[in-house]
């Protein structure tokens, strides 16, 4: 059984899961500085000023002035603006991902060009009609 468990961590695509997997835990932290220390303030700007990690609605009626202050005296509250910070985090990451996969899929297409190309060149050249018709009417004469 252990044996199998190494075998199954050794083959590459537990190892490339993982390695996605740390990556995009990392870009993960830089797509959400990009968005909160970036594109909310010129959101914010273009829209009068709004924050939208601070946009709630208090469910408890108590008024709270932000929802750090809800939140730390225990209101609940629907935290929309959380929610529009994430879709448009995940519409970054969504983006740069389709970017990516477009960017792999093009250099794979030019790579696999390249090598059809190396490979026909590489191809020894059959003969010719006219060659294989001169070696049957050599053979007919012996």
């Amino acid at each position: 059984m252990l044996n199998e468990f190494k075998a199954f961590i050794a083959k590459g695509n537990v190892v490339d899961l993982a390695v996605g997997i740390i990556i995009g835990a990392a870009f993960t932290a830089i797509v959400n500085s990009l968005v909160a220390d970036l594109i909310n303030p010129i959101i914010g700007l273009i829209t009068g000023g709004i924050d939208f990690s601070n946009l709630f609605v208090d469910l408890s009626g108590t008024n709270p002035a932000s929802l750090k202050a809800a939140k730390d005296a225990g209101a609940p509250v629907f935290a929309y603006g959380s929610f529009i910070t994430a879709v448009i985090n995940f519409l970054i990451i969504a983006w740069v991902v389709f970017l990516l996969v477009k960017a792999v899929n093009k250099l794979k297409e030019a790579t696999a060009k390249k090598e059809a190309a190396e490979a026909a060149a590489a191809a020894p050249a059959g003969p010719t009609e006219l060659a294989v018709l001169l070696e049957i009417r050599d053979a007919l004469k012996k």
